[in-house]
């Protein structure tokens, strides 16, 4: 068994490079991959081919994580792309965007501090749905047009959203406890 340990994710896995991915058709690759070269089936050879096998079970495991979660997934198209998305340094959104996720947290913050959980789980549904309808037009974006600057930007507005949701999701737990 031997992994070219310079292809992409996508080439690794016998998947299309797409951003609409089936969930199943990975996990289905990533099993086969990883039941081949998991270092245990390789621990009788010498140290160079263990060390081979490392490196090749942790190169499966990073395309997994990777290929598996669509904000990765899409940052990874893009940087296939030679799109360099700027995510640490470019955060200009549009002043409805920021209004918006500015109300959002307002939203989130009043709901938290008056221990209104069903309220939190209300704003939860309706912002995963939004989460889907953006990832939508994201799969547009990538796939179907090869808009990878209006992509860009919206995996820069994905990444506010999916940070919104983790304070919905913290602010769930602490009612909880």
């Amino acid at each position: 068994m031997s992994i070219d340990l310079t292809q992409d994710f996508f080439t690794l896995f016998g998947l299309p490079r797409r951003y609409a991915l089936e969930d199943a058709a990975l996990e289905a690759a990533w099993h086969t991959l990883q039941s081949q070269v998991h270092p245990d089936r390789h621990a009788h050879l010498s140290d160079v081919e263990k060390r081979r096998a490392m490196q090749w079970a942790t190169r499966v495991n990073e395309g997994f994580r990777t290929l598996r979660q669509p904000l990765a997934r899409a940052q990874y198209l893009l940087e296939l792309a030679g799109v360099d998305a700027c995510l640490g340094t470019n955060t200009a959104m549009s002043p409805e965007f920021l209004m918006e996720q500015m109300e959002w947290r307002e939203a989130v913050e009043e709901a938290r501090d008056a221990a209104e959980v069903s309220e939190l789980e209300e704003m939860h549904r309706r912002l995963l749905a939004h989460a889907r309808e953006v990832r939508s037009h994201l799969a547009a974006q990538l796939d179907d047009e090869h808009d990878y600057e209006a992509a860009a930007d919206t995996v820069r507005r994905l990444m506010f959203i999916d940070k919104l949701q983790q304070e919905i999701d913290e602010a769930l737990l602490a009612l909880e406890n």
